[in-house]
């Protein structure tokens, strides 16, 4: 209840600009201007909101990222030809290339969540930062590091790849219902994942630290550089 409190008011206008606005908009235009010109109408809320969001908080998040790529590869698809299902499928291009970043930054030993994570510790507080670098060179930081960039990268892919699967086994309207729940379903399941994972890695890590009275412990100071 608290969550909602502090944060409905702008979930539900994220989920008005983001999902109902379109499928409104398109359900309104495509009678008279058809398919191509409805979707391209339907684009304006979330600019709109992703514009709104970057000026209030001087910051694009993940989601406006997502959107500001996919409606900018979108208008630059008009002006190449197609219909409006290859509209829609080349809207799923960009995710797809998020999901493939995450993973080839795995592959080059440079996870991009390491740099995420960096990002936001720095946005907190410079004391915060410091805690979090004084751990990047730790064996269970790292392996925490990779194994989250690569389940965000697979889990961002896998859902480019079933919504763009959708486009073509949908009617459009359909497509503009479940896309979106699919959409915030993944983020959603990631983010859940993404927070049991690391109090997971975090109680582990905290278990391999030895105790004052520990046998192993020689009087030594035990840190991580």
């Amino acid at each position: 209840m608290t969550w909602f409190r502090e944060h409905g008011l702008r979930f539900g206008l994220e989920i008005t600009a983001n999902f109902a606005l379109p499928l409104v908009i398109y359900d309104l235009v495509s009678p008279a201007y058809g398919d191509f010109n409805a979707l391209l109408a339907s684009m304006a809320p979330p600019i709109v909101w992703s514009l709104v969001e970057f000026a209030r908080s001087r910051r694009v998040d993940t989601l406006s990222v997502l959107v500001l790529l996919g409606i900018g590869l979108s208008v630059l698809a008009a002006f190449g030809g197609g219909d409006a299902r290859w509209l829609q499928l080349r809207e799923n291009v960009p995710t797809a290339l998020i999901g493939l970043a995450f993973l080839g930054s795995a592959a080059i030993g440079r996870p991009l969540i390491y740099v995420l994570a960096r990002a936001v510790q720095a946005r907190k507080s410079s004391e915060e930062l410091e805690a979090f670098e004084r751990d990047r060179d730790s064996d269970q930081f790292r392996r925490t590091m990779m194994v989250m960039t690569i389940v965000w990268g697979a889990g961002v892919f896998v859902s480019a790849v079933a919504s763009a699967a959708l486009v073509f086994q949908l009617s459009i309207h359909d497509y503009l219902i479940v896309s979106p729940i699919l959409g915030y379903g993944s983020m959603g399941a990631l983010a859940l994942w993404t927070v049991w994972y690391d109090r997971r890695a975090k109680a582990h890590a905290d278990a391999q630290q030895p105790t004052p009275n520990s046998p192993c412990d020689d009087g030594a100071v035990h840190h991580v550089k």
